[in-house]
């Protein structure tokens, strides 16, 4: 790494920022809270890509009385180092990333700084530990407030705000917010899909989730049974197999893969701007047809996990259950009476779309509106998992199942996977990540504005710095009417 080209880029981002102005003095009227303490404006949870982008946002527009806070260590937010278990991102290098407009904030400023642009150009795809390294300099970069090894516990009403209650390194502790942005990524709505037929009980012994920390070097010498063909299962596959699993079964539904991405075929500014203001119903039909014909593995990782001579694939294969056997796991198939025995199971299956399955949401999960509840789908087009999204405002705030009856939800911003059906996938996904910092950031600048007109007005009522003195024509306060 060049060390010189780093600092001289990190002196470029301070110049590019002075010469924008950015960020501004902070504008939000000083609030407190019920017994008179002060208040953040917002508490980002969460310090990831998202995370990173809504902060920064908020920085750039004024808005600097906040808290990001994530409950991994330094290094170490995201899944990038721990349960992304791909080499690269999948997306193309070229992408802004979370850069808020601002070219030296890029990856590919930050790359050729640092390996030249000569590296840049040989570049396939970023790795995962590069783009955990560059997201950890935006942190600095851009002086985030971000305290880690601090989760959120629970969020419940506290007056007209929001009372935080925390989790730091064991300690207990509590704040109060204005507003709160959710920046929790797939995870962080509802937790892991574990599909009935597979025994919970088989965890941490015989069986995990993709997203769990799995000590592969346990599983040295041992037959591994993948549960689903996503990514993420081969991800897996070719992991355990590369850190000395003796076979691994992949057990999937489909009789043919799927082909082709159409998600990258929605990775333009029009999609990703318009999609919000589409019709429930044309949300609801797109949202569909992608859940129908889903996305392929990308070809990399097809071509990492088929390197390994021990990966055996079994397509058109439904799995009925997945129990305990002794010392292992026996796998039944559709159709077949007998079971598979495998050492260990790895259940591939995604994440869940709950609210109520959110804990920190606890309070408020009852009150909080889905899809369900607003729009009702023609007979074919009926999809049980999207009814489970949450309906969220144009902000990405939650909604309130009944108008009234939690008007706190308000001031919750789901910046996740959960805002998928109502925002695309500009929450969860590279393409979109500065246009979500941007919708949220602004939506929470224009209500604290109006929650502030007043103490705002009053401010610039008080404004006196007079334009002519020194002019011939400079009146003193105390001689105007």
């Amino acid at each position: 790494m060049d060390q010189t080209s780093a600092h001289h880029h990190d002196a470029a981002v301070a110049r590019d920022l002075a010469c924008l102005g950015l960020p501004p003095d902070n504008w939000p009227a000083a609030a407190t809270g019920p017994d008179g303490t002060p208040v953040l404006d917002v508490l980002i949870v969460g310090a990831g890509m998202n995370g990173i982008a809504a902060a920064g946002s908020l920085l750039f527009r004024g808005v600097r009385n906040i808290a990001v806070i994530d409950r991994a260590d330094p290094g170490r937010e995201g899944p990038w180092l721990t349960y992304a278990r791909m080499g690269t991102l999948r997306s193309p290098k070229t992408l802004p990333g979370p850069a808020l407009g601002i070219p030296s904030l890029t990856y590919r400023a930050w790359h050729e700084a640092r390996f030249g642009t000569a590296d840049w150009e040989r570049l396939y795809k970023i790795p995962n530990e590069l783009w955990a390294a560059y997201l950890t300099w935006l942190q600095r970069v851009l002086s985030l407030p971000v305290r880690h090894r601090t989760s959120l516990v629970a969020l419940t009403p506290a007056g007209r705000h929001l009372r935080a209650r925390l989790d730091a390194a064991g300690e207990a502790q509590e704040l109060i917010a204005r507003r709160v942005i959710l920046a929790t990524g797939r995870g962080g709505t509802g937790g892991d899909a574990w599909p009935a037929f597979v025994d919970r009980d088989l965890a941490p012994q015989f069986a995990a989730h993709t997203n769990d920390p799995i000590d592969f070097e346990r599983l040295r010498g041992k037959s591994i049974a993948i549960i689903g063909g996503g990514a993420s299962g081969w991800d897996n596959a070719a992991t355990a197999l590369e850190q000395g699993a003796a076979r691994v079964d992949m057990y999937v539904r489909r009789k043919v893969l799927p082909q082709v991405n159409k998600g990258r075929g929605t990775a333009f500014p029009g999609f990703l701007q318009g999609w919000s203001a589409l019709p429930d119903a044309e949300r609801w039909r797109y949202m569909a047809y992608f859940n129908d014909v889903q996305s392929p593995v990308p070809h990399e990782t097809v071509h990492r996990t088929l390197a390994q001579p021990d990966f055996h694939i079994h397509l058109g294969c439904p799995v009925r259950a997945v129990a305990r056997d002794g010392d292992g796991v026996a796998v039944t198939l559709a159709g077949e009476a007998a079971p598979r025995r495998h050492d260990f199971a790895i259940v591939a299956t995604g994440f869940n779309v709950d609210t109520r399955a959110i804990p920190e949401l606890a309070a408020f999960a009852g009150d909080i509106a889905t899809w369900g509840d607003r729009y009702a789908p023609p007979a074919e087009l009926a999809r049980d998992d999207l009814a489970r999204f949450p309906y969220l405002g144009a902000g990405f705030e939650l909604t309130e199942r009944v108008a009234g009856c939690n008007p706190a939800l308000a001031h919750i911003h789901l910046v996740n996977h959960g805002a998928t059906l109502s925002h695309t996938a500009i929450a969860s996904d590279i393409p979109g990540v500065n246009i979500a910092a941007e919708r949220v950031s602004g939506a929470i600048s224009a209500s604290l504005f109006c929650e502030d007109a007043e103490a705002i007005r009053r401010r610039v009522e008080a404004f006196d710095e007079p334009e002519l003195q020194g002019t011939p024509f400079y009146m003193p306060p105390d001689e105007r009417d």
